[in-house]
């Protein structure tokens, strides 16, 4: 695996005011990132300078950082007839080598001396919709898997593009991030149950599947 890009991004307000369609209705986020060069420091809450709007569902140790699959990029291309650059999905990293059915929650990743940690499939959300202006992007993402993954930082540090990745550990080989998706969209209660199980996912997604699925 390597690092294509990174990318941070601070609040914007995009939108219109007074108007009917959802798609076009002023809204405040940070899912537009911006590629950076050189060496990007890490921490336990991201990429330093990175911001979230929603800290309700974003953000926090557990969602320190977003991943996203290169290969993507070229289907996305294909599909909607138009350019697309890294970091257009919100990702703070963009990875060569990886996606949704490669990468398993508890995966621990090396990047230099930095240490990162699987956490979550990313569930895509009306934000990424009114980003790109695309009504039904929720659930083509959903469809066609291509939501990326969240990381916790469990080793602060320094990083910089074009970095090698090295897979150190893969506790849960079993959860692959689109089955982790899956069961989390449209599981069963023991399939939450049995994610739930699973040590290495963020205090959100515990929660809500406990919540969605009781002992």
């Amino acid at each position: 695996m390597r690092l294509i890009s990174i990318q941070r991004g601070t609040p914007r307000t995009d939108g219109r005011e007074k108007t009917t369609d959802p798609m076009e209705r002023r809204f405040t986020s940070a899912i537009w990132k911006a590629p950076l060069t050189g060496s990007v420091q890490l921490t336990a809450q991201g990429v330093v300078g990175d911001a979230v709007a929603d800290r309700k569902h974003h953000g926090g140790a557990d969602q320190a950082l977003l991943a996203y699959a290169a290969a993507h990029y070229p289907r996305w291309r294909t599909e909607w007839g138009t350019d697309l650059v890294h970091g257009a999905f919100g990702e703070n990293l963009t990875i060569d080598g990886a996606d949704e059915d490669a990468v398993c929650l508890g995966d621990r990743w090396a990047i230099g001396q930095v240490e990162l940690e699987v956490t979550a499939a990313r569930e895509p959300c009306a934000t990424l919709a009114r980003r790109h202006r695309v009504p039904d992007l929720v659930k083509v993402v959903r469809g066609n898997g291509r939501g990326g993954w969240y990381l916790r930082v469990l080793r602060e540090g320094t990083i910089e593009p074009a970095m090698g990745i090295e897979l150190q550990a893969r506790p849960y080989p079993e959860w692959t991030v689109r089955r982790a998706l899956r069961v989390m969209v449209s599981g069963s209660a023991e399939e939450r149950r049995a994610l739930r199980a699973c040590p290495a996912i963020g205090s959100r997604w515990r929660e809500r599947l406990t919540r969605a699925a009781p002992d």
